[in-house]
């Protein structure tokens, strides 16, 4: 082969790798799910800092170092790819929960679970922002009632596992105060003020420093206000 039939080649070979969707500069077929991963975290932060006008394909082509065609050949469109960053984020919040597996001390397990459940939101303060609201989706979901329901339907699944918790607890004895209450609506309470706290930490009202003098006095209060001892809403261990 001439060095001008060389050269021709590897001039092609270049410009199909630019033009392959769902690949970025410096990287192979084999980085897809990479690329994918990252159009989620700037879809989520756009969301989450400038609103719904913010997303568009040019923005998030530009953020994955991409074509805008990179969009549609993973989400389809703008409403599907709403729907991918909510499930990525309840799927990264039930991971977070499972670390915590269910102890002889039912109420010991409802404060780790809590301190998961912040801990997932520090970590994930953008997608933290779509789940729940935070982020106004705007037109992205007016005609589409899936993404309307959706942050609740996914969030079922997580927050069945503090229903189950509270369960736990109630049937021990342990929060004699809810009498016969339904575990799910105590469970309510319990996740409204933990959402309200860690909505006004991310908003910079809170620092780390307060976990011990806010955060966990807050589980003490409300495992008091529900009849329980204190001791065993130890959150460490």
């Amino acid at each position: 082969m001439s060095e001008t039939s060389t050269a021709s080649a590897k001039s092609a070979s270049a410009k199909a790798a630019r033009a392959a969707p769902g690949t970025a500069p410096g990287t192979g077929a084999g980085a897809a799910p990479v690329v994918r991963a990252r159009l989620l975290e700037a879809a989520a932060r756009l969301l989450a800092e400038e609103g719904p006008k913010a997303l568009t394909a040019r923005r998030l082509a530009a953020e994955v170092e991409a074509s805008t065609m990179v969009v549609y050949t993973h989400f389809g469109g703008m409403p599907d790819l709403v729907r991918a960053v909510v499930d990525e984020g309840f799927e990264r919040l039930a991971a977070m929960l499972a670390e915590v597996p269910p102890s002889d001390d039912p109420l010991a397990d409802l404060a780790r679970l809590a301190v998961a459940y912040r801990a997932n939101a520090l970590a994930n303060p953008h997608l933290y922002s779509v789940m729940f609201g935070g982020a106004v989706l705007g037109a992205l979901c007016e005609d589409d009632e899936e993404i309307r329901s959706g942050r609740f339907t996914e969030g079922a699944g997580t927050f069945g596992v503090l229903v189950e918790a509270t369960g736990r607890a109630m049937s021990a004895g342990r929060l004699p105060g809810v009498g016969d209450a339904d575990p799910a609506d105590v469970s309510a309470q319990l996740w409204s003020a933990l959402h309200g706290y860690v909505m006004l930490e991310l908003g910079g009202h809170f620092t780390p420093a307060d976990e011990e003098t806010v955060f966990l006095p807050l589980l003490r209060t409300l495992a008091v206000g529900l009849g329980a001892a204190v001791p065993g809403m130890d959150a460490g261990g």
